[in-house]
């Protein structure tokens, strides 16, 4: 399973001690344990995931979406950036869809997926060989241990600068993608789908002082040519599945339009 590859980056959300894999249980040296779910996960999480994660609607609309290959831009500018990685962990990484497009291209790396959905970290679980995913909520503190992964990936989640640059390597790279105020437009003028504020990217960087030097920025835009099965499930992969808007009930063209922010952990 790909937990084992990866069992040696966790620490225990409970008392802090650094976990092993034996027979399916991850243990700390306190006696807490954690048992791996027949799916492949792990839940680190220690309560009930909010009501505003993922549900299982939600995650298999992204995985149909993602399989399409729509967001393939997306990986191939992320393996761009990225040389030579060990490990990696993807924070907010639902199915892990782009952990392991990165692994894919980088056949001696290790990936760690985290993801507050239960329903997410099941899909993460089987989505790569080398790969491990558990339940964890990057607001309250990653169960990782401090100064492991050559590069944190970051792809339209939630971010914490200060646990990203806490697990991270001294020089080792943060790669956030956050969507332009274009991203999409056409669909959430159609549909009423949710806006996007126009100072995204500022407040990320501004958000990363004192974390993480910036290094890197790109814009990516494509053209999307989906059907009416391709753009429901876009809708109903992210935060707009919580809101009111209109149905959908013919194909549309769509802009995407996102940003690569790749950010460097300073050495010293």
């Amino acid at each position: 399973m790909g937990l084992e590859h990866v069992a040696d980056l966790l620490v225990c959300p409970t008392c802090g001690q650094r976990l092993t894999i034996e027979e399916r249980t991850l243990g700390c040296r306190t006696g807490h344990r954690f048992d791996q779910a027949r799916q492949g996960h792990v839940n680190l999480l220690g309560r009930a995931a909010p009501a505003n994660a993922d549900s299982a609607e939600m995650v298999a609309a992204r995985a149909r979406f993602l399989g399409g290959g729509h967001y393939q831009p997306i990986v191939d500018a992320l393996n761009g950036r990225i040389r030579a990685p060990r490990r990696i962990v993807e924070a907010g990484a639902g199915t892990g869809h782009y952990l392991a497009g990165v692994l894919d291209a980088h056949p001696d790396a290790v990936g760690l997926a985290t993801d507050v959905s239960p329903f997410a970290a099941r899909r993460a679980a089987k989505a790569h060989p080398r790969m491990g995913s558990v339940v964890a909520d990057t607001w309250a503190g990653l169960p990782v241990r401090s100064g492991v992964a050559d590069v944190v990936l970051c792809v339209f989640a939630p971010r914490n600068p200060a646990e990203f640059s806490r697990i991270c390597v001294p020089g080792g790279l943060l790669l956030v993608v956050t969507p332009n105020e274009g991203h999409l437009a056409q669909a959430r003028e159609q549909l009423g789908l949710l806006g996007i504020q126009d100072d995204k990217l500022s407040r990320l960087n501004r958000s990363m002082v004192g974390a993480f030097e910036a290094v890197w920025s790109q814009r990516i835009h494509w053209t999307l040519q989906l059907d009416a099965a391709a753009l429901a499930d876009l809708v109903q992969m992210g935060p707009n599945a919580f809101h009111e808007h209109s149905r959908v009930e013919d194909g549309l063209e769509v802009d995407a339009d996102v940003q690569l922010s790749v950010f460097r952990r300073p050495a010293g």
